[in-house]
C-alpha cells in the first residue's frame, strides 16, 4: 500500500506509516500541485495524505475514485467535495482538536498586538522614527472588562474564552448553530443572536467553519453594526470577509481595528493597505504553527491513512463510510 503526500510533514506522521508498513511519496518542491499533478500523482497511490488547500472536488475524485481513503492534514474539510467522496465510497479523514490551543493562542496573540497597535510601532523602530515621545500620539486599547464575541464557540472558541476571561476578565457571549452549556457553566457565556453578537462585542473572534452559509457574512452590513471601538479577529477562514468591506470598515472608523490570520485572497498582496495600517495585525495563517499542533496533526493524519488503508472505520472521519 502506498500513499501521496503533498507536502514535507512532521517525521512524527511518517514513523507511523513505516511501522504499519505503508510506502510513501512526498511532494518535496515549495510549490503548489496542479489539480492535473495531483491526480497523476493519486493515480499511482492508493491513498492520499493532503496537506495545504488541495481541491477534492468531484472532478479529483472521480478520477482517482481507486482511493481508499483521503487523509486532511488540517481540521476545516471547506476544500473538499464531502457528498461526492460519501457517493464513491471514499472515507475522508481531518484533524480535530489538536490545534485548539495553538490557534486560540494566535487570536489571543492578534487581539493584544492589534488593541496595542504592536506591529505598526514594531515598524516604526525599524523606520527610524522611534524618537520624540507624544503623550497623546499612538493610543492603544485596554481590554480588561471589555466584551469577547465569539462566532463559533467550539474547541478553539472555547480555548480563546478561557484565556481572555482568565487574563482578562472578559465577559463571553457568542452565536453558535447550538448551544455551549459548557461554555454557560464555566465561563458564564451567554448565547445571542447575530445581531447582538455584532452589536455588543468589544473584541469579535471568528472561529466557525466556512459554509455556504458563513462565507462573506462579516461584509459592509455586518461591519456597520458593530461598535466603533471594536476589534475583528479572524483565525478561522479568510473567505468569511470580505476584505475590501473590511478595509472600508477601518478607513471609515466604522470599526476600530482588525488582526487577521487568515486573508480574502490568500496570501495577501504585499502591497495590500491592510499592512500599513496602525490598527491591523497581519500573520501569514500560522494558527496551528507550533511543535506540539503539527506533530499531532501530523499523527492524526497518519492515523486515518492506515485505518483508511486496512479498511477499517476512521479515528477521526469526517463521512461515515
Amino acid at each position: 500500500m502506498k500513499v501521496f503526500i503533498t507536502r514535507i510533514i512532521p517525521d512524527t506522521g511518517l514513523e507511523l506509516l513505516r511501522e504499519a508498513g505503508i510506502q510513501y511519496t512526498e511532494h518535496r518542491e515549495k510549490r503548489h500541485l496542479s489539480p492535473e499533478e495531483l491526480i497523476a500523482a493519486c493515480r499511482e497511490h492508493d491513498a492520499l495524505l493532503s496537506v495545504g488547500g488541495n481541491k477534492i472536488d468531484a472532478a479529483f475524485l472521480q478520477a482517482c475514485k481507486h482511493l481508499k481513503v483521503v487523509s486532511l492534514m488540517a481540521v476545516g474539510y471547506d476544500n473538499v467535495d464531502v457528498a461526492a467522496a460519501t457517493a464513491l465510497k471514499i472515507p475522508i479523514g481531518n484533524t480535530p482538536g489538536v490545534l485548539s490551543n495553538a490557534t486560540a493562542d494566535t487570536a489571543f496573540l492578534l487581539m493584544l498586538a492589534t488593541a496595542r497597535k504592536a506591529f505598526h510601532m514594531h515598524k516604526t523602530i525599524a523606520r527610524g522614527q522611534w524618537g520624540f515621545f507624544e503623550p497623546t500620539a499612538n493610543l492603544g486599547m485596554e481590554l480588561n472588562g471589555r466584551t469577547l464575541g465569539v462566532f463559533g464557540l467550539g474547541k478553539i472558541g472555547m480555548a480563546l474564552a478561557k484565556k481572555c476571561r482568565g487574563a482578562f476578565d472578559m465577559p463571553v457571549i457568542y452565536h453558535n448553530r447550538s448551544r455551549n452549556e459548557e461554555a454557560e457553566q464555566l465561563l458564564g457565556a451567554r448565547y445571542v443572536s447575530f445581531e447582538t453578537l455584532l452589536r455588543e462585542s468589544d473584541v469579535l473572534s471568528l472561529h466557525a467553519a466556512l459554509t455556504p452559509e458563513t462565507a462573506g457574512q462579516f461584509n459592509a452590513a455586518a461591519f456597520a453594526q458593530m461598535k466603533p471601538g471594536a476589534i475583528f479577529i479572524n483565525t478561522a477562514r479568510g473567505a468569511m470577509h470580505n476584505e475590501q468591506d473590511l478595509l472600508a470598515a477601518l478607513q471609515q472608523n466604522i470599526i476600530w481595528g482588525a488582526g487577521l490570520d487568515v486573508t480574502n485572497p490568500e496570501p495577501m498582496d504585499k502591497n495590500n493597505p491592510l499592512l500599513e495600517m496602525p490598527n491591523v495585525a497581519v500573520l501569514p495563517h500560522i494558527g496551528s504553527a507550533t511543535v506540539e499542533a503539527r506533530n499531532g496533526m501530523a499523527r492524526m493524519a497518519a492515523e486515518n491513512v492506515i485505518a483508511g488503508l486496512k479498511g477499517e472505520v476512521l479515528p477521526y472521519g469526517v463521512n461515515k463510510i
